[in-house]
């Protein structure tokens, strides 16, 4: 008799299950990837608020010197405030140094420059210069027209106006 030589073999078997830890080479590189991902649209979105509620926070100053405008007429004080709100903003823009020593002239040339309308210095922005050699009842300008080219100013640099850190 000849013996079954099947007889012998074990019978069919699934391999052990694939464990879940530690993750194949590709799923971590995927992993970082999506980190990576997640810290720069965080950041961007930080950044991004910082901007636009500075940008919020001068159009609201701005609005409120035109309502003190409205309500106690000076003029003098409106100009004054307006010169340093727009101050401020590009003190929080550009480099210290390069801001703080300008005036006259220079001051409306540089805004005029990082905004690229020329009214500073040849049009209706020319008041905030003007004004402070001027007696009261000599200062005449359009509040209006001046606010909308200080408001475009204020949007023209607010892609770039950052928060110091």
């Amino acid at each position: 008799m000849t013996a079954d030589p099947l007889a012998d073999l074990r019978d069919w078997h699934l391999p052990d299950p694939v464990s879940w830890w530690p993750p194949a080479p590709g799923w971590w590189l995927v992993a970082v990837l999506v980190l990576a991902g997640l810290l720069v649209v965080v950041r961007l979105a930080v950044s991004r608020r910082g901007r636009t509620s500075l940008q919020r926070a001068a159009q609201r100053e701005l609005e409120r010197l035109g309502r003190e405008l409205a309500v106690h007429g000076d003029r003098r004080r409106y100009l004054a405030e307006l010169s340093r709100l727009v101050r401020r903003l590009t003190l929080a823009r550009y480099p210290r140094d390069q801001i703080a020593g300008l005036t006259g002239d220079d001051w409306l040339a540089f805004l005029d420059a990082t905004c690229g309308t020329g009214e500073f210095s040849g049009g209706i922005g020319r008041v905030l210069v003007d004004s402070a050699y001027r007696p009261a009842d000599q200062i005449d300008f359009d509040p209006e027209r001046l606010a909308q080219l200080v408001e475009r100013w204020i949007e023209f640099n607010a892609n770039s106006i950052r928060g110091k850190r």
